[in-house]
């Protein structure tokens, strides 16, 4: 396991932007696919962003229809961290947010503390 504790989260309002964090420490994880995940109030956890490693220094991005345009991921392997910023935001962006890596094959099998994100109409 490697420990990731996610941090940026907040309150905004409707169609500002944050900029979320995760820190993974211990080990690098620059092969390894990334993601983040949120979890709604009485929904189940849904796929937002993945950052999926192609060999060498290639990344290939995926995204959530909900959040494409929106929503940029980015990961800095000198720090060994992982970002998502959020743009234009919207109340149904309101989730707790969820670092993930796979360290293990493809399925993503360790996950963060999450962040709170809380967007008002």
């Amino acid at each position: 396991q490697v420990q990731l504790v996610e941090s940026g989260g907040g309150l905004v309002q409707t169609g500002g932007s944050l900029r979320l964090s995760c820190a993974a420490s211990e080990r690098t994880l620059r092969t390894n696919d990334m993601g983040w995940f949120r979890q709604a109030p009485g929904k189940e956890r849904e796929f937002v962003a993945s950052t999926r490693w192609a060999g060498r220094n290639i990344y290939y991005a995926d995204y959530a229809d909900s959040v494409k345009g929106r929503f940029t991921i980015s990961r800095d392997n000198a720090k060994n961290t992982l970002s998502l910023q959020m743009n234009s935001l919207k109340p149904e962006d309101t989730a707790v947010y969820y670092c993930a890596a796979a360290l293990q094959g493809s399925s993503f099998d360790d996950w963060g503390q999450g962040t709170q994100v809380t967007v008002s109409s």
